[in-house]
């Protein structure tokens, strides 16, 4: 049987495995919380790769510098930062614009609340943060009673109590004033509360990302069918936001941030704060800190939302170019890589040259299938038709004709008489009404040109007609819609040259 001694230490020890409790636990912690804190802030969430190096290369050398030597861990900045990736305090991604950057991961995150509430103003017992646990217990107690009658009574006794305020205010017309150190204790309540935000919203972001990870790896090991994995998928993204506290804290704060009063009355709020003489009492940092409260959770949603979208557009990518065959082998690759690495390292030395591979391996197959090919020669193309072109042919004037251009005088004769009292003539209706024989492709065409040199004007409307050639054969034109002008003083016999 576990004694209590052996539980608590076993508790202990899983704890402390955590990277967060490891960072503050390592022997150079203090200079791992100082350069993350230095390089990365609210405003700087990530940090390009190649500016983070140089930059904690700065910082180290100013350190050095200022006679830190002894307590500073030797390699590169670069060497650092990827013994803190290794560790799970920082994490490496790519942009979308092929950048690559770090960001602290929600264990550093962590880690650096509790150094810098460690090392700043010690956290007092106060009436703010007693009311606000009350204040807690009693909306836990409200949502855990069903009882309807108790639910009336305690709202029936708030609502007597806030009247009572307001005849209170009415009659006077003052305000209890609150005391400054009141006032200094909810504020640091207020920023304690908002600290604990960022390491939420990063772990959140982080659990998508593990959920990312599990369904990229079952869909590579092509164990159970697709839309079992994506379903199950769906259904864990449904319940991230339930199942965890840092969950529900971003599921609260969605909400905020869904409603756009809320927003404008938080900043309201703050800058009423603000503007108080008590916050004078308060660093500058704290003012700072509670300034930017409203752009914390911005930033904090923006982190969940991104890791989100990358989430699906990975899990996309796998379900349409997903190759199990191919997936095996890339994988078989890689080990194999791993595995020449790993015994490659221990002989090498440093600066020792690598010898290249300089031409691919020549790939072992055993049989290809063979075609054999037709050795009967290609048969030349069948004779072209003689043609005489000085041969009679047999064709009438009428038939001639019928098949030439527009008859511009039958036409025009068509204009004339369509006048029917009206300043204008449709086209089209003209068109559709004449005889077979002026109702040639043609013969609009021919229509056109003299509706256009009598005054021709767009009606905007789309016009159809059916046009009728010579061997029967019929055919269905639309134009846009024109009128023409019945004047007659026009020479309509031909178009307008």
């Amino acid at each position: 049987m576990i004694t209590r001694a052996e539980a608590a230490y076993a508790g202990a020890l899983r704890a402390f495995q955590n990277p967060m409790l490891d960072l503050l636990h390592k022997r150079h912690a203090p200079l791992v919380v100082s350069l993350l804190s230095v390089t990365f802030t609210a405003e700087r969430p990530t940090v390009p790769v190649a500016d983070a190096h140089t930059e904690i290369g700065d910082a180290l050398e100013q350190l050095r510098a200022a006679g830190y030597d002894d307590s500073l861990p030797s390699g590169s900045a670069r060497e650092l930062c990827r013994q803190w990736a290794d560790a799970g305090w920082l994490v490496r991604q790519v942009l979308d614009d092929d950048v690559e950057v770090y960001r602290l991961s929600a264990h550093a995150v962590g880690a650096l609340e509790i150094a810098g509430r460690a090392g700043g103003a010690r956290a007092r017992v106060s009436g703010s943060r007693v009311r606000t646990m009350l204040d807690a217990v009693e909306r836990l107690a409200q949502d855990a009673d069903p009882d309807a009658l108790v639910r009336m009574a305690r709202l029936d006794a708030e609502i007597r109590r806030l009247q009572e305020e307001l005849a209170r205010i009415q009659r006077t017309g003052t305000v209890e004033e609150v005391d400054d150190e009141q006032l200094l204790e909810e504020a640091e309540n207020v920023l304690h509360l908002a600290r604990e935000l960022p390491a939420d919203f990063a772990r959140v972001a982080e659990s998508i990302k593990a959920m990312q990870r599990d369904v990229v790896t079952a869909l590579r090991q092509d164990e159970r069918p697709t839309g079992d994995v994506l379903r199950e998928y769906l259904e864990r993204a449904e319940h991230v936001m339930e199942s965890t506290s840092e969950g529900r804290a971003f599921a609260g704060a969605l909400r905020l941030i869904g409603d756009p009063q809320r927003l404008d009355e938080l900043a309201t709020q703050l800058d009423a704060v603000l503007r108080h003489r008590f916050t004078q009492r308060l660093p500058a940092t704290q003012r700072t800190e509670l300034r930017e409260i409203g752009r914390r959770i911005e930033q904090g949603l923006d982190l969940v939302f991104t890791a989100q979208r990358e989430a699906s557009y990975v899990i996309t990518a796998q379900v349409r170019n997903h190759d199990p065959l191919r997936d095996r082998q890339v994988d078989e690759l890689l080990r194999d890589v791993m595995t020449g690495l790993q015994t490659w390292m221990p002989d090498a030395r440093r600066g020792q040259a690598v010898e290249p591979l300089r031409r691919l391996p020549v790939a072992e197959v055993d049989h290809l299938r063979q075609t054999a090919g037709d050795l009967r020669p290609p048969r030349q193309p069948a004779p072209l038709t003689d043609w005489d072109d000085s041969a009679d042919v047999d064709v009438s004037h009428d038939e001639a004709r019928a098949w030439g251009g527009p008859h511009y005088a039958d036409l025009a004769e068509l204009l004339r008489g369509s006048v029917v009292g009206s300043d204008e003539i449709d086209v089209a209706a003209v068109f559709n009404a004449a005889p077979p024989g002026l109702r040639r492709p043609v013969d609009l065409l021919g229509l056109l040109e003299l509706a256009d040199s009598r005054g021709m004007t767009e009606t905007g409307e789309l016009a159809f007609v059916d046009a009728v050639r010579p061997d029967g054969s019929r055919r269905r034109f639309a134009f846009g819609g024109v009128t023409t002008l019945t004047t007659k003083d026009h020479g309509d016999e031909g178009p307008r040259r």
